[in-house]
């Protein structure tokens, strides 16, 4: 190897370790002056804080999961209790068909009734009209007819 390809080399490292080297302060450098325009105002909470928190938060979980579990029970009683909704109100459709079926029934026989007790008035009326005749037998053998009022 030729000297001046070995200088060309040892330039290359020693330029790559001069960029390496700006970089590292280039990052240091906004490290400060991030920390220096930010500066914590607030200290940090202790671990002791830190696990009191985690116990409440954790307590807070427990009660959430409780009340789940009964928001869930109380969910599955009220679809069981819609099913028996529904299955009455299918109960109560086909009470109410039936009951329309027979009111249908009565009324028809209603009807029925109705013109024949038409037509019995009708029958009644017009032999209210005619003179009835009544026969009386005397003992002796004699029958005389009266009219309607007894003339």
């Amino acid at each position: 190897m030729t000297t001046a390809i070995l200088v060309r080399r040892l330039t290359v490292i020693v330029g790559v370790a001069m960029v390496l080297a700006l970089v590292v302060g280039a990052i240091r450098l906004g490290a400060a002056w991030t920390a220096a325009a930010a500066p914590l105002t607030i200290t940090p909470a202790s671990a002791t804080q830190l696990t009191a928190d985690l116990s409440d938060e954790r307590a807070r979980a427990e009660a959430l999961a409780s009340q789940l579990e009964e928001l869930d029970a109380r969910s599955k009683d009220l679809v069981a209790a819609l099913g028996q909704a529904r299955d009455r109100i299918a109960a109560d459709a086909a009470h109410a068909a039936d009951l329309k079926d027979r009111l249908a029934t009565a009324k028809a026989r209603l009807a029925k009734l109705d013109a024949q007790l038409a037509r019995s008035r009708q029958a009644l009326g017009s032999t209210a009209r005619t003179p009835a005749m009544t026969v009386i037998s005397r003992p002796s053998g004699e029958r005389e007819e009266e009219g309607e009022h007894g003339e």
